[in-house]
Parts: structure tokens; C-alpha cells; sequence
């Protein structure tokens, strides 16, 4: 890997650490805090909240009708998800420990805390765990599979992709066959190392 890109990966990580400073500040800003994985707001905040909440009545009748007739389309699509979320936690758990890969950690991808929210009405609550956890799926089976192409493929694409997980900027240039050999055993041992997770290998 060059040091263009190793300084690029520097900078990458510097801009999610302020993303994360700034998500503190909006805790203060809007005083909550998180005491064992719970969002607890403070009392004047979440009576603040309640105003602002919108009547369930008043949602459904506001809402256009075509809206409410796809939605079944939309909330069909959890059975498909559910199993890929299993499907994807077994191959982990039987694979990785052969591979010498750490599991990735389901709850730092999916989280469900947007229904804390007093200021959503229970239909909005509903959408946003929904959300919360089809989209966190989506980041944990794709950080799964980054490292297992890490693991067995570690070649960049001919052509530009989009939203590509976090180890496809280290992977070996398309077409370098003499970088193949070093590259992969380089990228077995990044995608091995302990700590990937914060946790050890099959725990």
C-alpha cells in the first residue's frame, strides 16, 4: 500500500472521529446522554419533545394514499432480511474462526433507539426501528463480506465502484500480478489482526 493512500486512510479516519466529537456535542446540545447502551433525555427536554409530537390521527389522515398502499411492499421486505441477518451471523460464526478472523460485532452496526424519541407518534417510531434496522443490517453483512474479500480477493475493480467497505482502498491494483502474491498474504494479515473488533478471535 502506498503512503499516498495510508496518509488518505489517516485523513479518513481524522474526519470519522469529528463526525463522532460532533455527535457528542449535539448530545449536550439537545441533553441527553446514554447510560448502558439507553438513551435517557432530561425531563424539561423530553416534555419539550411531547409538543412536538404529531397525533396518529392527524399523521394517517395527512398522509397520501399511494403511501400507505406501498407500505406493505416496503415492510414485506423483512422476511428477506431476517434471514439474510441470519443466514450471514452463522457463516461468521462458523467461518471466521477458521479464517483466524475476528467476528464483527452485530450491535455496533444495528441500532435501535430512534423510538426514544418523544416526538414521534407511533407509526414514525415503527418506521425508524424498521429503518434503524434494515439499514444497520445492510452495514454489518457488508462489513462481514469486506473481510471476507479481504481475506480471498484483495483486488481493486477495473472500473470505479460505489460505497465499497472499509479495506477495498488497501487492496492490490487491478492487473499487478506481480503485487498478488505479497499483497494477499498482506491483507490476510490486516484482516487477522487481533483488536479489528475490540474483541479476540472466537470469542
Amino acid at each position: 500500500m502506498s503512503t499516498y493512500t495510508e496518509a488518505l486512510l489517516e485523513r479518513i479516519r481524522q474526519l470519522q472521529d469529528e463526525i463522532e466529537a460532533e455527535i457528542h456535542r449535539g448530545r449536550e446540545r439537545f441533553r441527553y446522554r446514554l447510560e448502558n447502551g439507553r438513551v435517557v433525555f432530561e425531563a424539561e427536554m423530553r416534555q419539550r419533545h411531547r409538543a412536538f409530537r404529531v397525533k396518529l390521527s392527524t399523521f394517517l389522515r395527512q398522509a397520501r394514499p399511494m403511501v400507505i398502499v406501498t407500505a406493505p411492499v416496503i415492510y414485506a421486505m423483512i422476511v428477506p432480511f431476517a434471514l439474510l441477518d441470519l443466514f450471514v451471523t452463522v457463516y461468521q460464526r462458523v467461518c471466521f474462526p477458521v479464517y483466524g478472523i475476528e467476528r464483527v460485532k452485530r450491535g455496533d452496526f444495528i441500532r435501535l433507539d430512534r423510538h426514544h424519541l418523544a416526538y414521534l407518534n407511533g407509526v414514525q417510531k415503527l418506521n425508524c426501528i424498521y429503518c434503524g434496522y434494515a439499514n444497520g443490517l445492510i452495514g454489518y453483512v457488508q462489513e462481514i463480506a469486506g473481510r471476507t474479500e479481504a481475506y480471498w480477493c484483495p483486488i481493486k475493480h477495473a472500473a470505479r465502484v460505489g460505497g465499497h467497505h472499509a479495506y477495498y482502498a488497501q487492496f492490490v491494483d487491478y492487473g499487478d500480478a506481480e503485487g498478488y502474491g505479497p499483497g494477499l498474504e498482506a491483507s490476510r494479515a490486516r484482516i487477522t489482526k487481533v483488536g479489528l473488533s475490540g474483541h479476540e478471535v472466537g470469542e
